[in-house]
């Protein structure tokens, strides 16, 4: 079988048949070369220049943004603020509190005996103790508010708003408690 097969390789026919497609064996088409079909050229790499965020904005005539001067105060973002600025004072008078104790040479006793020293008023050791303790009325109120919001209820705008003045209404008769003490 195998020596039939290779003689018929050999024959004529096949050869004569090889023989009819010249071009195709012998030459070698690209896809560049053929017409119509544009060559690649490449251009050395450039990074892109940095510029400045502002000086881009002014190139394609972006407005400035004008940050927190356009928006009106609204009671949500009021109380947040508060809130913290609540924490901060809170957090010194901690502070202040426990190095004084470190610190000072006498007990509470003495310094409370040298503010009754000073003849105060009561209108004005009311309002003392009410400005000591509005920070921690507060806080407290919207803390409560917060444990609120922390159970998923109370979060629609409407809510957001009673509760916050309700907090307030807590707030204000917490401080007045404790300076009334």
């Amino acid at each position: 079988m195998a020596f039939y097969t290779c003689s018929r390789l050999g024959s004529r026919s096949i050869l004569s048949t090889l023989n009819r497609f010249p071009s195709v064996l012998t030459k070698v088409n690209y896809a560049q070369a053929a017409s119509g079909v544009p060559k690649i050229t490449y251009k050395k790499f450039e990074p892109p220049q940095e510029e400045h965020p502002d000086l881009r904005n002014a190139k394609l005539k972006r407005p400035m943004s004008p940050h927190l001067t356009i928006y009106s105060p609204q009671l949500t973002s009021m109380l947040s603020i508060t809130h913290r600025t609540a924490g901060l004072i809170l957090s010194t008078y901690v502070s202040a509190l426990g190095i004084g104790a470190l610190m000072l040479p006498n007990d509470i006793s003495h310094y409370i005996t040298m503010i009754e020293g000073l003849n105060l008023s009561p209108a004005t050791i009311f309002l003392a103790k009410a400005v000591l303790a509005a920070p921690f009325g507060f806080h407290f109120a919207n803390g409560i508010r917060h444990l609120y919001w922390d159970t998923a209820k109370g979060l629609t705008i409407k809510e957001v708003y009673s509760t916050g003045y309700a907090m307030l209404a807590t707030a204000l008769a917490a401080t007045l408690f404790l300076a009334a003490l």
